[in-house]
């Protein structure tokens, strides 16, 4: 589908570019201090420079691009959609941890590969190589050499599940022409509520369609039915609450809340499900110099009843530990981070309690907070309290997931929103494989 291209880019994306290409000569000291922070996949850098050992399907082939772990799992459900279709799906994203998890989570055919770095050399190789027919971009993760350079070769590209913060609209405001010019090249912008869809009109987006959050369209994460079991054996008859995708600042506060807790609760644990599984051992440090006793999953060890709190520090178990509590905290609330998606634990039946910054998921977490699906708790103080009311009420417990699970119903069907807005683009696609195969 062509596109009329502005001609002359804003000083400040002809500075970027100009400067993207300057530092490719430091890119090597770049990945080697990366790699030094395991932030980068040794056997993979050269992804990072546009080149890849795998051979390119044949076909028309959708590019789907994530920054991490949470924009990748929002599109598993419409990969599968595309997959249906039998077209071929190239799936980036910049994080070891998301290459973990489409690893783990996604068939094989999709192919994973690391976004490059976003400089017009090491974006050149990749499209060279890849050839997308169309691109899918997820949220806000606007790189703008991949993106002029797709224009540039009418690759048709669609911002789909787009979300724009309060935090950064704003600052976008301040450089209009910028965003502007970058949002333009997309043919249509997918937006995930109208708030959304009115600031990326502001902000110069062309053809902007409210669809919903494809997040609230995931499916529950699975469970291996052999360690769930194992887990369920070491930790039965002990009340349990889950603290989902921790972020610094918050374990502290949940480990006080335990401390708070047990004295009424003497069996009580407490499992904290770090964001980031690397945290693992000073989370456990943290434990152990409150006086309590931790675990860590990823020295393979099991709860016990001298555990106090088990430090779950792995990648792609949160199914497991969804289905062994009824309670769960959703972490990166207590501090501005914007709070963590708290769907597939409310689709595995959670009680959700989380703090005051939830601006990632606004829309989601008021239609919970206002259902009675799940509470807020400001402080610490309130956040012992509100946990404190789940373990002693199950008929509590009980009312909060099914309101929770009302809400999730209610807001769905971002799916086949998305999915009707793509239809001209994906007939495209089918006509392109019927003549192929002809």
């Amino acid at each position: 589908m062509p596109k009329s291209l502005p001609i002359a880019l804003p000083i400040t994306l002809r500075m970027y570019r100009r400067l993207a290409s300057g530092l490719v000569p430091l890119a090597p000291a770049l990945i080697k201090r990366r790699l030094k922070q395991g932030k980068e996949d040794p056997a993979r850098v050269g992804e990072r420079r546009g080149l890849s050992r795998d051979v390119r399907p044949h076909g028309p082939l959708v590019w789907i691009h994530g920054a991490s772990v949470g924009e990748v799992l929002a599109a598993a459900a419409l990969i599968e959609r595309l997959r249906d279709l039998n077209l071929r799906i190239l799936l980036t994203s910049g994080t070891v941890t998301s290459a973990a998890v489409v690893a783990k989570r996604f068939p094989p055919d999709v192919i994973h590969q690391y976004v490059p770095y976003d400089s017009p050399r090491y974006v050149a190789r990749f499209l060279d190589h890849w050839k997308p027919s169309l691109a899918l971009f997820i949220e806000s993760d606007l790189w703008p050499n991949l993106i002029l350079a797709g224009a540039a070769r009418r690759v048709p590209m669609v911002l789909i599940n787009g979300r724009m913060s309060p935090r950064s609209f704003p600052r976008w405001r301040r450089m209009h022409g910028t965003i502007s010019a970058l949002l333009s090249r997309f043919d249509i912008c997918l937006a995930q509520s109208r708030t959304d869809a009115e600031r990326f009109s502001a902000l110069g987006g062309r053809d902007v369609v409210t669809t919903g959050n494809l997040k609230l369209d995931v499916p529950a994460p699975p469970a291996d039915p052999a360690k769930l079991e194992r887990l369920m054996a070491m930790t039965r008859g002990r009340p349990i609450i889950v603290a989902a995708s921790t972020h610094p600042g918050e374990d502290e506060m949940l480990i006080a809340a335990h401390r708070s807790l047990v004295g009424f609760f003497p069996q009580l644990l407490t499992v904290i499900v770090p964001r980031h599984p690397d945290r693992g051992s000073s989370i456990a440090g943290l434990v152990t110099a409150s006086g309590l006793k931790p675990a860590l999953r990823s020295r393979e060890e099991l709860p016990t009843a001298a555990t106090d709190v088990y430090v779950a520090d792995t990648m792609g178990e949160l199914g497991l530990f969804y289905r062994l509590s009824p309670i769960v905290f959703m972490g990166g609330s207590l501090i501005r981070h914007g709070g963590q998606n708290p769907i597939e634990a409310i689709k595995l039946g959670a009680a959700i309690v989380h703090g005051p910054h939830v601006f990632n998921f606004t829309d989601v977490y008021e239609a919970l907070d206002a259902s009675g699906g799940a509470r807020q708790a400001d402080t610490p103080e309130a956040l012992v309290k509100q946990l404190g009311q789940l373990l002693a009420d199950p008929t509590l417990r009980d009312k909060m997931q099914q309101a929770g699970a009302g809400v999730v119903e209610q807001l769905g069907g971002a799916l086949n929103r998305t999915m009707t807005a793509l239809e001209p683009y994906l007939l495209q696609l089918r006509i392109e494989m019927g003549a192929a195969n002809a």
